[in-house]
């Protein structure tokens, strides 16, 4: 659910990414000649069983994988662990590069490919690792090998690693009984769900401190998420408080060079969700806390997890 809801929080497409996104979905076909330019950012969730080709590319005519078909958009893989590694493997050098290049004997293909990736996992293979009611009946070892199917090297690429524990009846229940008693007495209620349109003017809020510092020529990128290493070094490194939280979990972690500029680039926008000029230690400390493998691994034996 929250993966759906991921392209009405997110930016509307400028012109110029909306022309991409109607070019990739024309060349797959999947547009019918009376339609215009494509408005709405796309999400696409292709089964587990989906094949290499069709979630990067390939065919005979050259065709569009899933990963450029969500292309300014969204893309969503349930289950991610249930997908054939290779197929997951294959999406390394598109999540770096933001490119899919397919080579043939008669046709070499560059296909745009940089989606928001949202990935979901089991916490083990029986579904209820950390479960409150100890209802798991994996062996420590057999929740290791279940995890070991995502290769450390894809995990790398994905920025945020998030546990989603079950939730209780009395808080799914929550936002009815505040909706009620708003009725009943007027008062707001701190249970109220919050709408998509008050999210998405926080984001277009950060997006448009990003595109500011493009426009100053302090970065080459529109979007923290495509900034280089030296654009980082100017507008991304923490305060010194921040740059202590940073070294001391680069040490006690053993973060990668890549889940190092990860942190970076997350703590940056953090930065701008808070209208934060500076990249504060509690931005890079909430980064930090968003990579729960890395702290795991740091950590020993697999503790309850829920997802990423």
């Amino acid at each position: 659910m929250i993966a759906r809801r991921l392209p009405t929080v997110l930016p509307p497409m400028t012109h110029e990414e909306a022309l991409d996104v109607t070019a990739i979905h024309s060349v797959a076909g999947l547009l019918s000649p009376d339609r215009g330019l494509v408005a709405a950012r796309p999400f696409r969730a292709p089964h587990h069983t989906v094949s290499a080709a069709g979630l990067v590319g390939g065919g005979d005519p050259i065709r569009p994988g899933e990963v450029s078909l969500a292309h300014h958009g969204c893309l969503f893989l349930d289950e991610l662990l249930e997908f054939r590694r290779g197929v997951l493997e294959a999406l390394r050098e598109p999540l770096e590069e933001g490119t899919v290049a397919l080579c043939r004997a008669r046709a070499r293909v560059v296909f745009p490919a940089r989606p928001i990736l949202v990935a979901a996992i089991n916490p083990c293979p029986c579904g209820f690792h950390g479960d409150r009611g100890n209802r798991c009946v994996c062996s420590i070892e057999r929740v290791r090998a279940y995890r070991a199917r995502l290769s450390g090297p894809l995990l790398d690429r994905i920025d945020l690693h998030v546990a989603l524990p079950p939730v209780d009846v009395a808080h799914l229940c929550a936002p009815l009984r505040a909706g009620e008693g708003d009725r009943r007495d007027g008062r707001a209620s701190l249970h109220a769900p919050e709408s998509s349109a008050a999210v998405r003017a926080r984001v277009v809020e950060a997006r448009a401190a990003q595109r500011a510092r493009l426009e100053a020529g302090e970065v080459v990128a529109a979007s923290n998420a495509e900034l280089g290493p030296r654009d980082l070094a100017r507008v991304a490194m923490p305060d010194a408080a921040g740059a202590r939280v940073l070294a001391s979990a680069v040490e006690r972690l053993g973060l990668s060079a890549r889940a190092y500029t990860k942190v970076l680039r997350v703590a940056r926008t953090l930065a701008d969700m808070d209208g934060s000029t500076a990249v504060r230690a509690a931005h890079v400390a909430e980064a930090i806390g968003a990579r729960l493998f890395d702290r795991e691994a740091a950590a020993g034996p697999p503790p309850a997890a829920a997802g990423v």
